[in-house]
């Protein structure tokens, strides 16, 4: 399914050959986080991403950029998270050369020009804002805060306002030359290539460089903040709650089992939250489970929309679907189901190139080993039904219950005596 060559003192690459697709697809990535920041650089690695944009040294401009990616059809962005930040381009097979290239430029070469840092900090305090203003956003913001406290597993990773117009350009350029390296960085591609032929692309447009990246700081013992947080919203016609566990670190043994847990729970429409607290009670229009992990820690959340003078009888039913799960085996039928939900869902995107690049690239540069499909689909199979009792039995007890809430202030009161699980 995929080769790797890591090359001396430059990127790792890896590649999955997909015969006969007309595009190709590059995810780059920098092991480059917001969990390697400082609280005073707070939001240093996020303001890394969007300056590589504006300019670098073949691409002196944000119009120059886009139109070397857009000019031939194709699309690219990039993301910041934790532990990571990727940059990613899909092209026409004959633009790979174009694309590799351009990754390069934007990872290794930035300008990082005063007039631009500055200029872009209005435009990452506008986003900072739209977060805040966006009630499922927030309600997020604060779970994370309640789940994993106030170290770097639990800030915003866009920073705060006050922080991102103080931030100095040194410590920007500071982060880009300690991190941004060609040996920190995974080149994935998925496409109609050959290996060897992505490893000289790869070798041209990184070329090599070194540099002390330093280690994580240990993740808190979970839960790490508040039993409850709350954000009071007057105008608001709709509540946002999200209420979750702590889970399980990203190559944990049972990682796979937890996976399907979450099917069962609350992934897609036919998992129990939707068709129990939507579909049976009408307590919400959007309700649904996910998955938080990172090398030494995880989360389990569920988040939902409801009105709010309903949100005890939400709270109380997701709660409840959390016990039963705890209490009661999945039935053959329903587990069969799940199972073939998500491993249907894994081979339809390996047949884009886009989900391809991503699936070897951050396994590759997150995970202790890349699978191949034929291994993924095996271990989802492998999950029993004892699997997700015992899983359920050890994750969802009422210590480990964390919750955050954005409504009118009136409709909050008393919601933290109901956290806890039905006997």
């Amino acid at each position: 399914m995929f080769e790797r060559t890591a090359l001396p003192s430059g990127p790792r690459v890896i590649s999955a050959r997909l015969s006969g697709a007309r595009s190709v697809s590059i995810a780059a990535y920098v092991l480059a986080g917001s969990r390697l920041e400082t609280p005073a650089e707070a939001g240093v690695a996020h303001f890394m991403e969007h300056i590589t944009f504006k300019g670098t040294a073949r691409f002196p401009s944000t119009r120059a950029i886009s139109e070397a990616i857009e000019g031939v059809g194709g699309s690219f962005n990039a993301a910041t998270d934790r532990e990571s930040t990727v940059y990613w381009v899909r092209v026409p097979r004959r633009e790979a050369t174009r694309a590799m290239d351009v990754l390069g430029e934007l990872i290794v070469r930035p300008t990082l020009a005063d007039d631009e840092i500055e200029g872009e900090r209005a435009v990452i305090v506008e986003e900072i804002r739209s977060y805040l203003d966006d009630p499922a956003e927030y309600a997020q913001i604060l779970f994370q805060q309640a789940m994993f406290g106030d170290g770097p597993l639990g800030r915003e990773i866009c920073g705060d306002e006050e922080g991102i117009r103080a931030l100095p350009a040194a410590t920007i350029r500071d982060f880009w030359r300690t991190l941004y390296r060609p040996a920190n960085t995974v080149v994935a591609l998925a496409g109609d290539l050959e290996h060897a032929e992505v490893v000289d692309l790869a070798a041209t447009a990184f070329g090599t460089g070194n540099g002390k990246v330093p280690g994580y700081t240990a993740a808190p013992t979970l839960p790490a903040g508040e039993r409850f947080l709350f954000a009071a919203r007057r105008d608001a016609s709709q509540a946002q709650l999200c209420i979750g566990v702590p889970a399980l670190r990203r190559d944990h043994p049972d990682a796979w089992a937890l996976s399907v847990l979450n099917g069962v729970l609350g992934d897609g429409m036919s998992s129990r939250l939707f068709l129990s607290v939507r579909e049976e009670r009408g307590l919400a229009y959007d309700v649904s489970s996910g998955l938080v992990d990172y090398a030494d820690a995880g989360a389990m959340e569920v988040s939902a929309g409801v009105d709010p003078t309903r949100l005890p009888a939400a709270l109380d039913a997701i709660l409840a679907e959390l016990a039963k799960l705890r209490d009661e085996d999945v039935p053959p039928e329903e587990l069969d189901k799940t199972k073939a939900y998500l491993s249907g869902g894994l081979e339809l995107r390996m047949d884009e190139t886009r989900h391809l690049a991503s699936w070897i690239g951050g396994q590759e540069a997150l995970h202790d080993r890349v699978m191949t499909l034929e291994e993924a689909l095996e271990a989802v199979a492998a999950v029993t039904a004892d699997d997700l009792r015992r899983l359920a039995g050890q994750l969802f007890v009422d210590d480990g219950l964390r919750m955050a809430v954005v409504a009118p202030a009136r409709y909050a009161r008393g919601l933290e005596r109901r956290l806890k699980l039905p006997a």
